[in-house]
C-alpha cells in the first residue's frame, strides 16, 4: 500500500519537498524524544507507591503458617502468592512456581535448563541433540529472539495473522521435524501487533502431536490482564484445551506483574503441568534457596486478591487508552493509504507496517529528526524482516506531549520514505 506510487511524480516531489522542509524545522528544536520499549510511565508506576508502605514491621513478613519471609526457604513460592496467581490466572496452585521479578529470567532460565537438563519425557539435553530450532511467530518479540540467539538455536520465523501464528505451518513443522523443540508465542495482546489469539488457534495449538517428545510451548502470557478498552478480552486456557488431548506437559507458561506494579521489583511466575514442575523444582534448588519472599508478600498485602489487581488495572488502562488514541488518530489522519496498522485493546504495542523497503529508512529519517524508535527489524529473528516492513511503536513511556511531537515526526518520516519510494519507480 502506498498512494504514492498512483500519483502524479511532479506533485509527490513537491509534497516531498514540503514535508522535509517540517522535518528540517522539527530537527532545528533539537528534540530528544524516544519511543523504543514498552515502558511504563511514571504516572503508572506512581499508582503502585502505596504498596512501598505496606511492610513496615516483621510482623508484615509473616505468612498464616507462621513463616517469616525475611528468611531462607520456600523455593517456589508463599502459598498467599500462588492463591493469588492461582485466582487470577486460573491455574492450580500446584502448577505455578512464583519467583521474582522478571519472566524474561525464568523464560531464559527454561530454555538453558532445557539445554543442560532437558525437560520431562525428553531422553537427553537438548544440547546434546545437535542442531535445534524454535518457531518464532512473526512480527513478535525481539527479547524471545534474543534467548535463541543467545543459545545458538535457529530460528524459524512463521508468519502472524490477527487469530495467531499460523497454524498450517506451525503444525506442519512441529509434527514432521524432531529438531523442533518449541515456539514462541505471547497469546494474548501479541507484542507487537495486539492480537489475542483465538479459540480455534489455541485448540490448535493443544492438539499438536510433536515429532519431539521434549517439544514445548512457550506460553507468555505478558498481558493477561492489560485491557484497555471495553470489557476483559477473553483467552482461551491453553491447559485446559490440553487436559482434552493430553498434551498438558508440552506447555511452558509465564507471566508476571511487571507492567502491573513495578517492572524493576514485580514477581513473575511459571507454570506447567505435575510432570515438569516435579522435574524442574530439584534442579532449580541447585540455582537457589528461595525468590525474594518479601516482595511477593508486599504484592499479596497490596492487592488481596484478584479483584484488586483487576481494579488496579482498570487505573492503568485510564493512563494508557488515550496514548494508544492520539496514536491511532494520528496514523488514520496522516497514513490513509500509505501505512497500515493494528488498533489493539490492550498490551503496550502498535504495529505499524509501512511500504515495502521502507521501515530501514523510516528508522533513519525519525533517529536524524531527534526521534528514537525501536530498530525496523527488531520484531523478526535475527533482525531481519524479510519485506522491510514492519515498525514497533510503544506509546507508554514518554510525556503525552513528547508521545505526539514523536508521532508527528514519525508521521512525517512514513510520508516521506513512501515518497522517496515511489519516485524510484
Amino acid at each position: 500500500m502506498n498512494r504514492y506510487e498512483n500519483e502524479n511524480k511532479e506533485s509527490v516531489k513537491s509534497e516531498l519537498s514540503a514535508v522535509r522542509k517540517e522535518l528540517a524545522e522539527w530537527k532545528a528544536k533539537g528534540l530528544e524524544l524516544d519511543i523504543t520499549r514498552g515502558k511504563p510511565g511514571k504516572e503508572q508506576l506512581d499508582l503502585s507507591e502505596k504498596m512501598l508502605d505496606v511492610i513496615s514491621t516483621s510482623a508484615d513478613c509473616r505468612c498464616e503458617s507462621g513463616l517469616d519471609c525475611r528468611n531462607y526457604g520456600v523455593l517456589d513460592g508463599i502459598p498467599e502468592a500462588k492463591r493469588l496467581f492461582s485466582e487470577l490466572l486460573d491455574i492450580p496452585e500446584q502448577r505455578l512456581i512464583v519467583a521474582g521479578n522478571s519472566s524474561l529470567n525464568i523464560m531464559f532460565d527454561t530454555v538453558a535448563r532445557a539445554m543442560l537438563f532437558g525437560v520431562y519425557g525428553g531422553k537427553e539435553p537438548w544440547g546434546k541433540q545437535g542442531k535445534i530450532k524454535f518457531l518464532c511467530p512473526s512480527p513478535g518479540y525481539d527479547r524471545h529472539f534474543g534467548i535463541c540467539e543467545a543459545m545458538g538455536i535457529e530460528m524459524i520465523p512463521v508468519d502472524m495473522t490477527p487469530q495467531g501464528p499460523d497454524m498450517d505451518t506451525v503444525t506442519r513443522l512441529v509434527e514432521s521435524d524432531a529438531s523442533v523443540k518449541g515456539i514462541w508465542c505471547v497469546p494474548k495482546f501479541s507484542n507487537p501487533e495486539g492480537y489475542t489469539y483465538s479459540d480455534e488457534t489455541v485448540e490448535r495449538f493443544a492438539a499438536l502431536r510433536p515429532a519431539a517428545p521434549d517439544f514445548r510451548i512457550f506460553w507468555d502470557n505478558a498481558y493477561a490482564v492489560h485491557e484497555f478498552c471495553g470489557e476483559a478480552v477473553p483467552l482461551k486456557d491453553i491447559f485446559k484445551a490440553c487436559a482434552k488431548y493430553g498434551t498438558e506437559d508440552n506447555v511452558f507458561y509465564f507471566a508476571s506483574t511487571s507492567k502491573i506494579t513495578f517492572p524493576g521489583s514485580g514477581v513473575a511466575i511459571m507454570a506447567a503441568s505435575e510432570n515438569n514442575i516435579a522435574q524442574i523444582k530439584p534442579i532449580l534448588s541447585a540455582q537457589t534457596i528461595g525468590f525474594d519472599k518479601i516482595n511477593q508478600m508486599r504484592h499479596v498485602k497490596y492487592f488481596g486478591d484478584a479483584a484488586g489487581v483487576r481494579a488496579h488495572m482498570k487505573k492503568h488502562a485510564d493512563i494508557i487508552r488515550p496514548r494508544f488514541e492520539a496514536v491511532i488518530a494520528a496514523f488514520r489522519n496522516n497514513l490513509s493509504g500509505i501505512a497500515e496498522w493494528t488498533e489493539p485493546l490492550g498490551g503496550y504495542f502498535i504495529d505499524l507496517a509501512v511500504p515495502d523497503g521502507c521501515a530501514g529508512r523510516v528508522y533513519d529519517l525519525c533517529a536524524d529528526t531527534g526521534v528514537k524508535l525501536t530498530n525496523a527489524g527488531a520484531s523478526y529473528p535475527y533482525g531481519i524482516d524479510p519485506r522491510d516492513r514492519h515498525l514497533r511503536i510503544a506509546p507508554t513511556y514518554p510525556s503525552f506531549e513528547e508521545l505526539t511531537q514523536a508521532i508527528e515526526v514519525l508521521c512525517l518520516c512514513v510520508k516521506a520514505a513512501a515518497m522517496e519510494k515511489a519516485l524510484e519507480k
